[in-house]
């Protein structure tokens, strides 16, 4: 059994999965509210604590048992990390691990001797010969240490440790066929941030970190309608985005102030600037859909909304949808478990 485990700052989310001649059969998928039911939720209020006490409960919730865990994948935030893309040559595997140690100095802005790097062949680079594009990850021994040391206090072997990013993506890449032509957009919305994702079939592969997420969706309700934290909460479920967004804000918010932008502009901004920086950087801008995960992605009226300011067609991705044995589950709002099966995806690839 294989166990991916999404350590959100809000919730913590899990998917596990077996491995089958035909690909994977889904086994289970659960989540617990990091801070106490019923409790507003304050991210300066979270600590280990409060998350070695939601994965345990988590795990008790699920019946599941760590020791019948073959591997376990986590994820660092892409905000605790450095990705990038670059292409080198094919070469054997031991010279590759070398090569992007020395790539990885030249291309991410961190200090070599506090650097944990690792990389992921993402393919063949169409437009050179005998040469692989490959996406190169960096995050700092303290971040890793902290992880590893929150796991183990769960009781967990730490198993694989991904990017949230790249989790995102190979869930993605799992259950849709990447264009020929075209970029598909990841929004992976969690609680505090959001990762954007741009990528497609030997296009630069590209993610940024945006600093929205569902949290000041509901704090946006809480400042407008001077309601409690949980009675915001409802109404972001019930009403979504018309419950703070302006009707008669235009598709362009450029002309608007800080002050009046709602939170739901400010995101679409920082979407449509990411968009525009991609384009200048590559060429390319022929950006075939959003796709939104995460568990703020159902927030209703949200697809209709980006689709509306960007002219892209927006969606919310399903990571169970045709996957073996997810009819048997009765699962929540399935987009808030992507990333969960994009670790789960991972952990399988594990030797």
């Amino acid at each position: 059994m294989f166990l991916g485990l999404d350590i959100g700052r809000q919730y913590i989310k899990m998917v596990t999965m077996n491995k089958t001649k035909d690909g994977y059969k889904l086994l289970d998928a659960g989540h617990r509210l990091v801070p106490e039911p019923n409790q507003a939720f304050d991210p300066d209020k979270i600590d280990t604590h409060h998350w070695v006490m939601a994965i345990k409960e988590l795990l008790r919730q699920q019946g599941l048992n760590p020791k019948k865990v073959k591997t376990l994948a986590t994820g660092i935030s892409g905000a605790a990390a450095s990705v990038k893309q670059i292409t080198t040559m094919e070469m054997p595997t031991d010279e590759l691990e070398s090569a992007m140690t020395f790539e990885a100095r030249k291309h991410i802005p961190m200090d070599g001797t506090d650097a944990v790097i690792d990389y992921q062949i993402l393919g063949s680079n169409e437009k050179e010969v005998d040469k692989v594009d490959v996406g190169l990850v960096a995050c700092t021994k303290g971040v890793l240490n902290t992880h590893m040391d929150l796991l183990k206090e769960c009781g967990l072997k730490p198993g694989v440790i991904d990017v949230d990013p790249i989790a995102v993506t190979n869930a993605f890449t799992y259950l849709k066929d990447m264009p020929n032509d075209g970029l598909a957009v990841l929004l992976d919305i969690g609680a505090l941030s959001s990762s954007l994702v741009v990528w497609g079939s030997g296009q630069q592969y590209f993610t940024r970190d945006l600093p929205v997420g569902g949290h000041h969706f509901v704090k946006e309700i809480v400042d407008k309608k001077e309601l409690s934290y949980t009675e915001a909460q409802d109404l972001l479920y019930k009403e979504g985005v018309s419950s703070v967004l302006n009707n008669d804000s235009s598709d362009d918010q450029s002309g608007l102030s800080v002050a009046e932008r709602s939170v739901f502009d400010n995101l679409i901004e920082d979407i449509r600037r990411s968009l525009r920086f991609y384009a200048k950087q590559t060429g390319q801008s022929f950006f075939l859909k959003i796709l939104l995960t995460g568990g703020a992605a159902d927030t209703p009226g949200l697809t209709d909304l980006i689709s509306s300011k960007l002219n892209i067609d927006s969606d919310i991705l399903n990571p169970f949808d045709g996957v073996e044995g997810a009819d048997s589950l009765s699962v929540e709002n399935p987009s808030q478990y992507v990333l969960a099966m994009g670790l789960c995806l991972r952990a399988s690839m594990e030797k």
